[in-house]
C-alpha cells in the first residue's frame, strides 16, 4: 500500500479516505472522527435492517398453518433454521468482499439484494398453494441478509483507532442485532393492521377468528431498505484496504487463537441467534396457551442493547477476557434453568431465564469481539478473523432450531436438546479459562 500522508486543511473527502490513519491522533481529531462516525451510523442502520430481514421468517412461521398452510413441526423448524444456514455459509464469502470491491460498494449491493425475498415473501404467504419447496427457496434467499454481519463487522472496525474498536464494533453489532427485536416487536402490529394491509393490497388470513395480514411483515421493509440505500451513496466510503491472499488465510487457520475465539463467539452469538430463531416455535410447542408474539422482542432487545455495553465495558476495564468469561458462566446457568422452566411448565420462570440467557449473550458477544484486535495486532488479519468468527457463529441460527426439531421428532420432549447445549457451553467455559483466564496463559486481552 502507498505511504500515507497527512491531509491538508480543506482536503476533499476522497483524499482523506485515501490516507486513512485512525491511530494518528492528529489525523483522527482533524479528519477521521466525523467520517468514521458517519460510516458507523449508516453501517449500523443497514445491518439492523439486515437482521430484520434475516429473522422475518421467524415472525411468520408460527402463524403459517393457522393461515391455511399444512406443514409439519419438523418442516417449520427446518424453514426457521434455513436462513441461519445460508447466512452463516455466506459470511465466509462476505467477509472478504469489502476488501475486494470496497466496503461502501459491497454494503450497497448486499442490501439491494434483500428487496427480492422481501417482496416475493409478501406475495407467497398470501397464496396457500405455495409449496414447501418454494418456501425453502424463499427462506434461503432471506438467509442472504445474515451474511451482511460479517462484511459489516470486518469492515467498520477499520475506521476507528484501536482504543475505540471495541466500542465501535459493539455499537455496530449490538444495534444491528437489535434488528431481531425490532422485527419481533413490529411484526405483530403490522400483521394486525388493516390500514397497512390496505396500503399494500394484502389479502388477510383468518386465524382464530381474527384477520391477519401476514404479508405486511414483509412488505413494510421495502421503504426503509430503499431509504438506507440512498443514504449509503452520500455518507459511506470505500477505505483502501489491503486485499487478502492465501498467505493471510494460512496465518489465520494456523493460529490456535482463531479457533479458540471462534468457539467463544459461537457459544454466545450462536445461543443468541439460535434462541431468537427458535423461541417462538418452542413456546408454541411447550406453552401453547401463551400469546408469545407480543413479548417475543424482549430477549433480542436486551441482548442487542447490551452488546455495545459489553464492548464498552471490556474497553473500560481493558479486558474482554473477564467480561466474556463471566458471561459464559452465566449462560451455562441460564441454559440449565430454561430446561427447568419447561419441566415445571412455568412460563414466567422459563421466560425470565430466557431473557437472562440473552443478557449473558449480549455481554459476551460485545466483549469477545473486543478481544480479537488485541489478540491479532495486524489490522488485515484482525478484520479477516472477525469475519470468519462471525461466520462460524452464525450457524447457531441454523443448528439450534434443527436440534429442537430433531429432538421433538425423535424423543417427544425438548430436554435432550438443552443437555447438548449445556454441554457445549461448559466446554466453551473451559476453553476460555485455559487460553485466556488462567495467569500462565498471559493473555489479558
Amino acid at each position: 500500500m502507498n505511504e500515507l500522508k497527512m491531509p491538508q486543511v480543506g482536503a476533499s473527502r476522497s483524499e482523506i479516505v485515501a490516507n486513512w490513519q485512525p491511530d494518528n491522533p492528529e489525523f483522527w481529531e482533524k479528519f477521521g472522527k466525523k467520517i468514521a462516525k458517519q460510516n458507523l451510523v449508516i453501517s449500523t442502520i443497514a445491518l439492523t435492517l439486515s437482521f430484520c430481514v434475516w429473522y422475518l421468517w421467524a415472525t411468520i412461521a408460527a402463524q403459517l398453518n393457522g393461515a391455511g398452510f399444512n406443514f409439519t413441526t419438523d418442516q417449520l423448524f427446518t424453514l426457521a433454521a434455513l436462513p441461519g444456514l445460508v447466512g452463516a455459509t455466506l459470511r465466509f464469502v462476505y467477509t472478504y468482499m469489502p476488501a475486494l470491491i470496497g466496503g461502501k460498494n459491497w454494503t450497497f449491493i448486499s442490501t439491494l439484494i434483500l428487496l427480492v425475498p422481501v417482496v416475493w415473501l409478501g406475495f407467497a404467504v398470501q397464496d396457500t398453494t405455495t409449496s414447501y419447496t418454494t418456501f425453502m427457496i424463499l427462506t434461503a434467499l432471506i438467509g442472504l441478509a445474515g451474511g451482511n454481519f460479517s462484511s459489516s463487522m470486518a469492515y467498520i472496525g477499520n475506521f476507528f483507532p484501536k482504543s475505540e474498536k471495541g466500542t465501535a464494533l459493539g455499537i455496530n453489532g449490538g444495534v444491528g442485532n437489535l434488528g431481531i427485536s425490532v422485527i419481533y416487536f413490529l411484526a405483530p402490529f403490522a400483521m394486525g393492521s388493516a390500514a397497512l394491509g390496505s396500503v399494500f393490497g394484502v389479502t388477510p388470513a383468518i386465524i382464530k377468528g381474527n384477520a391477519v395480514y401476514l404479508a405486511n411483515a414483509a412488505f413494510m421493509w421495502i421503504v426503509p431498505l430503499v431509504v438506507i440505500l440512498a443514504l449509503m451513496t452520500r455518507f459511506m466510503d470505500n477505505l483502501p484496504l489491503e486485499k487478502p491472499n492465501p498467505k493471510n488465510l494460512v496465518q489465520i487457520f494456523g493460529n490456535k487463537h482463531t479457533w479458540a475465539l471462534t468457539l467463544l463467539y459461537t457459544c454466545s452469538f450462536g445461543a443468541f441467534s439460535g434462541y431468537a430463531a427458535a423461541l417462538g416455535l418452542l413456546v408454541g410447542k411447550e406453552f401453547p396457551e401463551v400469546p408469545f408474539a407480543s413479548i417475543a422482542f424482549v430477549g433480542p432487545l436486551v441482548s442487542g442493547a447490551l452488546r455495545p455495553v459489553g464492548g464498552w465495558l471490556a474497553d473500560k476495564i481493558n479486558s474482554g477476557t473477564k467480561v466474556t468469561f463471566v458471561s459464559l458462566l452465566g449462560l451455562c446457568v441460564t441454559t440449565a434453568l430454561i430446561a427447568v422452566g419447561v419441566d415445571m411448565h412455568n412460563f414466567p420462570f422459563f421466560f425470565a431465564m430466557s431473557v437472562l440467557t440473552f443478557v449473558s449473550c449480549g455481554f459476551a458477544t460485545g466483549a469477545t469481539f473486543r478481544m480479537i484486535p488485541h489478540v491479532f495486532g495486524n489490522p488485515l488479519l484482525s478484520s479477516l478473523i472477525t469475519g470468519f468468527v462471525a461466520a462460524v457463529a452464525a450457524y447457531g441460527a441454523f443448528i439450534t432450531p434443527k436440534i429442537f426439531g430433531f429432538v421433538y421428532s425423535t424423543f417427544g420432549n425438548i430436554h435432550p436438546a438443552f443437555a447438548v447445549l449445556l454441554a457445549f457451553n461448559i466446554v466453551t467455559v473451559a476453553v476460555c479459562y485455559w487460553f485466556y483466564v488462567r495467569k500462565s496463559a498471559n493473555m489479558n486481552v
